[in-house]
């Protein structure tokens, strides 16, 4: 009767890693056991790095979102004015923007004008969207106010206007140049409304990281902006910032009842809710093509093991006969299998975490490969491919490819345990 041995003893490794060195006239065991071990570090890089990819790509987007739009926008429904005409926008923005910072968790609640014209610097025309705020306001946006990536002085602000970047770059300008502003609601004439025209100086340029922000918005203070649009005492909106921007309909009701009854809101989530459902899709199908990926690579561990266990037919008879146990022989072929598993995730893991970490410098060679700029910022919206490496997302490759590795080992490592000694001896 065999004796029972503790499982994972010493010699059962020793055994699985002679087995793992094969002769030179056993080659074909050893090029399957670095086919699979390549495979299985491909598959967890490639698993990892688009989990961190899709992690920066949604934290960055959302980020841009909620620093430089508001995250809840107060809208009027339109209030009847003296002369019995419906007038849009609020007759009391500031009594309506200090009632709301009453609000628990809001932390900013700002008048807004708002309108989309023309702007020039008399050579380049682009259309553009202008908002007045209060210069106090305007400072207190995140990505774009003070401490963001901007040239020009804050303090200037009320005595011009702050264009994007991009709105910039399109007309040529920098900081002290004149641009003209033309709207087409301008003045009423005789002759019937002609467009305003004003010259404005830029003294302040911002980039708030997002393409669609940068290249069409135009920040004007908001008494200058009234008068422009011809809405002497109104705002058209509100716009708030609360301490949570991910419960935001939790601030709702709140924000309605100190806005009054005419007002109406529009949150972050309204406007780019449909995007992140979306990226949510995505995510989980990208998820399960890379889980298929690392299971075809985990099968190669099956067929190097078949074949190792079909060479070694010879040695699993002997060591039988010596008194090994089903289950040493079992742990045996195991232990060989899952070596090729756990080291192959260790170097998808370092590789997909450095590639991860240094995904700007990846991106800079592959750009000065191509030629030109792989990532188009008027498609995706933000200016590079961010990565952000999480805990969970690793641990989830490495469970995914570790359980995986396992499963598909044990299969051939029991069929090597029940071979016949016998018959694995009797044609030796």
């Amino acid at each position: 009767m065999a004796a029972k041995t503790a499982p994972f003893s010493g010699f059962e490794f020793m055994i699985a890693w002679r087995y793992l060195r094969a002769r030179r006239a056993e080659g074909g065991v050893s090029v399957m056991t670095w086919i699979s071990l390549i495979g299985i570090t491909l598959a967890v890089f490639a698993l990892i790095l688009t989990l961190a990819v899709r992690a920066g790509f949604r934290a960055e987007f959302v980020d841009t979102i909620l620093g430089a739009n508001a995250h809840v926008t107060v809208y009027s429904a339109g209030e009847v004015g003296a002369e019995g005409q419906l007038v849009r926008g609020f007759s009391q923005p500031d009594a309506m923007a200090a009632a709301i910072r009453e609000v628990p968790g809001v932390v900013r609640a700002a008048p807004l004008i708002r309108g989309k014209l023309m702007v020039s610097d008399g050579e380049d025309t682009t259309g553009a969207e202008v908002y007045g705020l209060l210069p106090e306001d305007f400072a207190s946006i995140p990505r774009i106010g003070r401490g963001s990536d901007a040239i020009g002085e804050l303090e200037r602000f009320p005595d011009g206007i702050a264009l994007g970047s991009g709105v910039a770059r399109e007309l040529g300008v920098t900081v002290g140049d004149r641009v003209r502003l033309i709207a087409p609601g301008g003045v009423k004439t005789a002759m019937g409304t002609s467009p305003r025209v004003n010259a404005y100086e830029v003294v302040y340029i911002f980039t708030a990281g997002r393409y669609d922000i940068d290249t069409t918005r135009i920040y004007m203070p908001f008494t200058e902006a009234q008068s422009y649009f011809n809405k002497e005492g109104l705002a058209d909106e509100v716009e708030v910032m609360v301490e949570n921007p991910d419960a935001i309909d939790d601030y709702g009701l709140s924000i309605l009842q100190a806005a009054g009854p005419t007002a109406m809101l529009w949150t972050w989530k309204d406007s780019s809710g449909a995007f992140l459902r979306a990226l949510d899709i995505e995510d989980n199908v990208m998820f399960v093509i890379l889980s298929v990926l690392v299971l075809i690579a985990a099968m190669n561990i099956v067929s190097g093991l078949i074949m190792l266990v079909k060479n070694k037919g010879r040695d699993i008879g002997i060591l039988r006969t010596m008194g090994l146990t089903e289950g040493s022989v079992l742990r045996v072929f195991f232990i060989c299998g899952a070596f090729t598993g756990v080291i192959g995730t260790i170097a998808g893991v370092a590789l997909g975490c450095l590639c991860a970490i240094y995904i700007d410098q990846i991106m800079s060679f592959i750009n000065w490969l191509n030629g030109a700029e792989v990532w188009d910022p008027s498609i995706r919206g933000i200016y590079s491919l961010p990565a952000k490496l999480q805990m969970a997302d690793v641990l989830s490759a490495v469970a995914l490819s570790l359980g995986l590795s396992f499963v598909v080992t044990f299969f051939p490592a029991r069929r090597a345990a029940r071979m016949n000694p016998v018959e694995a001896l009797r044609y030796e």
